[in-house]
């Protein structure tokens, strides 16, 4: 429950599944008492939390699991080790197995070792729901001689309360004479802060600065970059926080710097909030942002400082990127995905 699309996924589901009768637990392999967990616990007091460490790989976690996968119909993972180790748990207990699958790649599919106990593990699942159809096509490459596999492989949309973002208060701010420049993201090797931080030197330090919001692994090597490049007037590091609606709101341009993505939660969160939404060139985020918002090449500094600097000065480019950007975000509301995630929980139901 740290910071992450997959996370904040988790977390705005349960209260959905909850109010549609379903009983429902969480399984938590890394148990801190994050932000996202204090949600949880809030907004879905019926919800089974169950804590078993602080930490994502420990073996023991799969026989803590067996007597709580026991208890449920469905059982349905998130994130490379619980899917591997509620499969290995279930060898015990023969449930209903859903996974979803959150990126285009991962690095087990260039391992051979890896890739073979990868393709094992997902031939034990009788669903597998991908975030979006670049995932999906390419996790039916990867799976092409696992015939099993890909009948049961289908695309739902991540999807966000599309109302509660953009109808939020934007914050006060000690410097709204300048046009902000906001990037929600964990800090991860996936994620390319770098990128963002090397366009914002390009652009006149006086009228645009940065605010990163998140945290993680590579926080320190993030705040490095800052420092070592000169940049701690221009780019904050705000942190973890519970008020992302209202700094999307507050923001100019929203932009997500990545690497590699599978359907970024931030982009359709970005766009909901009525801005104008920057990002790389990438799988999962152009499937989503091609045709609305603005892509710009894979870790090109140069032309992400451009693409925001063109929405600085013409504020008709803006008004129209912005508006497509909203538009767009509206085939991403919650509802339809918690639909989605139900009809394929009752169709066990039936057979």
């Amino acid at each position: 429950m740290k910071t992450g699309g997959a996370e904040a996924l988790v977390v705005n589901l349960m209260p959905q599944f909850c109010s549609l009768g379903h009983k429902i637990g969480v399984a938590v392999f890394n148990a801190e008492h994050t932000d996202l967990m204090k949600r949880l616990e809030k907004e879905c007091p019926d919800c089974k939390i169950y804590r078993l460490g602080n930490s994502f790989y420990n073996p023991r976690f799969i026989f803590q699991l067996i007597p709580i996968i026991r208890k449920y119909d469905i059982i349905h993972t998130h994130n490379s080790s619980a899917q591997l180790y509620a499969v290995l748990a279930n060898i015990f207990c023969h449930k209903i197995m859903v996974t979803t699958e959150h990126n285009t790649h991962n690095r087990k599919r260039g391992n051979r070792i890896l890739s073979l106990i990868d393709k094992w593990m997902y031939a034990r699942y009788d669903h597998i729901i991908c975030i979006s159809k670049q995932a999906e096509e390419n996790l039916q490459s990867y799976l092409q001689n696992e015939s099993g596999c890909l009948k049961k492989i289908v695309t739902i949309y991540n999807g966000v309360n599309i109302e509660t973002i953009h109808s939020a208060q934007p914050l006060q701010r000690e410097k709204p004479d300048k046009f902000l420049v906001v990037m929600v993201a964990a800090f991860r090797p996936q994620k390319d802060h770098a990128t963002l931080i090397k366009a914002m030197m390009r652009l006149p330090k006086e009228k645009f600065e940065a605010w990163l919001v998140g945290d993680g692994e590579s926080h320190a090597e993030v705040e490095k970059l800052i420092k070592d490049l000169g940049m701690e007037d221009r780019v904050k590091m705000v942190g973890l926080r519970t008020d992302v609606p209202q700094i999307l709101k507050t923001a100019d341009v929203i932009v997500m710097s990545t690497h590699y993505e599978g359907l970024s939660l931030s982009n359709i969160e970005g766009m909901a909030a009525g801005k104008p939404f920057v990002a790389s060139d990438v799988e999962g985020i152009r499937e989503i942002t091609k045709g609305f918002g603005i892509l710009v090449p894979h870790e090109d500094a140069d032309a992400l400082a451009e693409a925001i600097k063109q929405l600085h000065d013409d504020k008709m480019y803006y008004k129209q990127i912005a508006d497509k950007c909203y538009k767009r975000a509206t085939q991403f509301d919650m509802s339809n995905m918690v639909s989605r995630y139900n009809d394929v929980y009752l169709s066990f139901s039936r057979l």
